[in-house]
């Protein structure tokens, strides 16, 4: 692709623009080991934006601090990179390729307009790559892939372009071959199918462009005309195919410029060898970047409205329209406080101005809706760690901001006086649960501070504290999600500890029975005085408590007929047999006895209650576990390994069908004890190479196995 402007845009060396039309958002997409983040810091140094590539390994990308750190922070956050090529600025948008960071990705794909996947020529692929690549598919997302690694001892092009062409498509084609070096192996150098010129890196960056060699033509001629042809088929001009079928030759700048077009619609997707060690490919990967993936102009903004609900027009990628921004990533810095990073989908984002911010949606995972008027002070254009001020953010291009009190992750930021709000992103529910405890009262507070800011900052991390277990539960997205949460909370200075999680069971009685409750005081001064007799009896599943007075001849007296059931109420919630709830459970007052002076309100509710576990011991208590229903998403050939696994857990599958968003993939639904699910998130990725997904919700109560419930009532017996 040909080089169209010259760099310019910039202000001591912070890329700066105020057209969107000069900004490509793009996201990297890849698992972990692909070589996405070495890939950006070659990118980087290849424009001057930094003066050396640093590594993942040594802890010396871009930006970092803290090189110990920033090893693991690298890995699993989603950072920023901008640099300038031919007068337009490329956002880098690195994200993690571990599972369990799903919600830094989906950030990414929600700031990007195009994305890059990167593949390793020496590991492959994973099959959570493929779905995303389905799921990019899914919203028309431009596509290009990265063949990287190209210096690993086992690195092959050819069958990793193969591979990708297998499981992305037929329009995914290669715009340029590896050409060998005179060892064989290495490679040195591209041949340019559509220019038919050899790249040599021989010598580094830039390439030395010349006349390929006749066995470098032969290799050129046998791939050139499927990829011609390819071109052409997603050509705007119909009659492009015909004049080519006739033996016309169809200009480098023709082919060049429908290329673009169509690799901008999302309808073809080119293949771009690279290797960041010895700069091979990355010239012309940022030809790509540039001159054929879209501007903001030409990428669908989402949808947008007030904060009450009501509907606004679409928005239009325009600076001097109304502002509307997204805080893609809040995080804590330990030097500058919070830092969010925001996309700007419409209007200019100004120091000093007074903005709207709002979040609504994501109550239930531990976020409340907030609204507040805050006043944005300086704003930067990010660097991995490193801020550097810029005078404005327009529509289409990525910011950061800092010292907000009340951005969060998904925010809406809008004017002052017309606040909007931006229909959110999907993001997965978090299903691993773990429980953590202060380890001494003096972390309490610490702890709650920490959380607070992660949670602000992670929409896939949701924080419950359960009542009926008395239990503070981070629910995470798996085992390395929880351990950076974790990492995290104790390099904010707070010592705390994991404990098993616990699940809410309930407790009733099966059989009816009889109890009996005599409470009868006297030492002295005022004496406690009440007796009374219950009969208790089951009621259906969900059929809760009931309370019946059928006392006669006033053996209890009126004003303490209330008492009794209060007493009953207080033993039902501190339980029978293991301390847990007691439901679906009729109690019946028939009879009792009172003393004209000792008895008293508090000595009646210790009767009801004491002949509630009376009755207990006759009424043969048994324990309830939770039920949820469970649908979960898998390939098709792990479908019979996912049904074998549930009926381990004591699951009742109800049935299988194919999924309707996913080719390929099957929706199992069952129903399964809750306390078979603590590390189902774990297991179900594990059976299924990383792309299994599940949801879940509580149906009901069912009675506990008798082995199970007599190990939780001997754990409950002191």
């Amino acid at each position: 692709m040909a080089q169209k402007n010259q760099d310019k845009g910039s202000t001591g060396g912070t890329p700066v623009v105020t057209e969107p039309e000069r900004v490509r958002n793009v996201v990297l997409v890849g698992h972990s080991g692909a070589g996405k983040t070495t890939l950006v810091e070659a990118l980087l140094a290849a424009t001057g934006t930094i003066g050396r590539a640093g590594t993942v390994v040594d802890g010396t990308t871009v930006g970092d601090h803290d090189p110990a750190a920033v090893r693991q922070q690298r890995s699993v956050s989603l950072s920023c990179a901008p640099l300038l090529h031919n007068g337009i600025k490329v956002n880098l948008l690195d994200t993690p390729g571990y599972a369990d960071f799903v919600g830094e990705l989906r950030a990414g794909l929600r700031a990007a307009d195009a994305a890059l996947f990167v593949v390793s020529a020496a590991g492959g692929m994973d099959a959570a790559t493929v779905a995303l690549w389905e799921e990019c598919a899914a919203v028309d997302l431009p596509r290009a892939v990265a063949v990287a690694r190209l210096d690993q001892p086992r690195a092959d092009v050819d069958e990793t372009v193969a591979l990708c062409q297998r499981l992305f498509g037929d329009n995914v084609m290669p715009l340029y071959l590896p050409m060998l070096g005179d060892d064989g192996v290495s490679t040195e150098g591209l041949l340019g199918l559509i220019t038919r010129r050899v790249f040599d890196y021989s010598a580094g960056l830039p390439a030395d462009v010349r006349d390929p060699d006749p066995e470098h033509q032969r290799a050129i001629d046998e791939s050139r005309d499927e990829l011609i042809e390819g071109i052409i088929a997603e050509s705007e001009d119909e009659t492009l195919m015909d004049r080519y079928l006739d033996g016309e030759e169809i200009s480098d700048e023709v082919l060049i410029d429908d290329l673009e077009k169509a690799v901008a619609r999302g309808h073809f997707y080119p293949v771009v060898p690279v290797c960041a060690q010895t700069g091979v490919g990355l010239d012309v990967l940022l030809e790509v970047l540039t001159a054929a993936f879209p501007s903001p102009l030409e990428h669908e903004l989402p949808a947008v409205a007030g904060v009450d609900g009501s509907p606004r027009p679409p928005l239009t990628c325009d600076p001097a329209g109304p502002l509307v921004a997204e805080v893609v990533k809040t995080t804590v810095d330990r030097h500058v406080g919070r830092v969010s990073l925001v996309r700007v989908f419409s209007g200019t984002l100004r120091p000093d101005q007074t903005v709207h911010i709002s979040g609504h949606g994501l109550t239930e995972r531990g976020h409340p809706d907030h609204d507040a008027d805050e006043r944005v002070g300086h704003i930067y254009t990010p660097l991995g760690a490193t801020l550097r001020e810029v005078p404005v953010c327009v529509a289409g291009d990525i910011c950061a901001i800092t010292k907000s009190g009340s951005a969060e992750t998904g925010d809406t930021i809008s004017a002052k006086d017309d606040p909007l709000l931006i229909a959110p992103w999907e993001m997965p529910e978090p299903m691993l649960p773990v429980a953590v405890v202060a380890h001494s009262r003096a972390d309490e507070d610490a702890l709650a501070r920490n959380l607070a800011r992660l949670v602000a900052g992670d929409p896939t991390l949701r924080l419950e504290r359960n009542p009926e277990t008395h239990q503070l539960v981070l629910w995470c997205m798996g085992e390395a999600h929880a351990d950076v949460v974790l990492d995290r909370l104790r390099a904010g200075g707070v010592e705390l500890d994991t404990e098993p999680v616990k699940v809410s069971l309930r407790e009733t009685l099966t059989v009816p029975a009889k109890g009996h409750g005599r409470h009868v005081k006297q030492s002295g001064g005022h004496g406690q005085y009440a007796v009374c007799d219950i009969e208790v009896e089951p009621l259906p599943p969900g059929g809760g408590f009931e309370f019946v007075d059928r006392v006669v001849g006033g053996a209890v007296p009126h004003n303490y007929i209330p008492s009794v059931e209060k007493g009953v109420r207080a033993q039902l919630e501190r339980g029978l047999v293991a301390g847990h709830p007691v439901v679906d459970l009729r109690v019946t007052l028939v009879d009792g006895k009172a003393h004209s002076v000792d008895s008293s309100d508090a000595a009646f509710q210790t009767a009801g209650a004491l002949a509630l576990r009376d009755a207990a011991d006759r009424g043969q208590p048994a324990l309830l576990e939770p039920i949820d229903e469970v649908t979960i998403q898998v390939p098709d050939g792990s479908v019979g390994t996912v049904m074998g696994d549930l009926s381990g857990r004591r699951g009742r599958v109800l049935g299988t069908e194919p999924d309707p968003d996913a080719e390929g993939r099957t929706l199992v639904r069952a129903e399964v004890p809750a306390t078979e699910l603590l590390r189902y998130a774990v297991e179900l990725r594990s059976m299924t190479a990383g792309t299994g997904t599940f949801r879940r919700h509580f149906v009901r109560h069912d009675p506990m196995p008798a082995h199970l419930a007599d190990q939780i009532r001997k754990e409950h017996t002191p």
